[in-house]
């Protein structure tokens, strides 16, 4: 039986990576599907392991020749996610865990809609710890810093289109919502509490936007 592809999207700094990680270490029918990216690693990130590191060259390469099953710009650098990654790891039975950003989310579900798929939304807990998250990188100027949050406030309104939205504040609790989410077949977050916490963080980095234009910090909490 093919494994369904689990669709993982947030804000960057909502904690794709960890949830994605601990679901590949707690659960040995889920692998992780290592996207191609054209920005540089991190420190600690190795290539072939959390991505592949190539040039704007290479990328735009493997685009023509038709290899992605999803591609999309953020913050200034290409993600795509490999076909040839997909079908490996569905000839093994797997689930296929794609950790992407939101435009890349859409066209995979589209490709593959649900049931084949199921989309999970992480939520930050708030505009505050995002940033903080951010921050803690040590790699984030200050005007990247606010592309990212500018870049979060619009992704959020795409909350509401997938079957799960799980809010990471606690850890292992989040990883057990995402990994009951992957077995279930019915959606049972509230649509209605989904668009209320999305409202409150998008205001919430509205006014942290605003400091950040306003005085070049960090902003007020929210």
């Amino acid at each position: 039986m093919k494994g369904r592809l689990v669709v993982l999207a947030a804000p960057s700094g909502a904690g794709k990576t960890t949830i994605a990680r601990a679901l590949v270490a707690g659960r040995d029918d889920i692998e992780f599907s290592v996207s191609a990216t054209t920005r540089g690693p991190r420190e600690g990130e190795l290539h072939g392991r959390d991505y592949y590191f190539v040039s704007r060259d290479e990328f735009s390469e493997l685009l023509k020749a038709g290899e992605f099953a999803e591609w999309a710009q953020y913050a200034g650098n290409w993600y795509g996610t490999l076909k040839a990654e997909i079908e490996r790891i569905q000839r093994n039975g797997r689930h296929v865990l794609l950790e992407i950003e939101v435009q890349g989310a859409a066209q995979l579900r589209e490709k593959y809609p649900p049931p084949q798929s199921v989309g999970i939304f992480l939520l930050p807990p708030s505009g505050r710890e995002l940033v903080n998250r951010l921050e803690s990188r040590g790699t984030e100027t200050q005007d990247v810093l606010r592309a990212r949050l500018e870049q979060a406030a619009h992704e959020l309104e795409q909350a509401g289109r997938f079957e799960y939205a799980v809010i990471n504040e606690d850890l292992k609790v989040a990883v057990a919502e995402v990994s009951d989410a992957i077995d279930s077949e019915q959606p049972r977050a509230s649509r209605d509490q989904v668009a209320q916490r999305v409202d409150r963080l998008r205001a919430e980095l509205r006014e942290i936007l605003a400091d950040l234009k306003r005085t070049g910090t960090k902003g007020r909490s929210a």
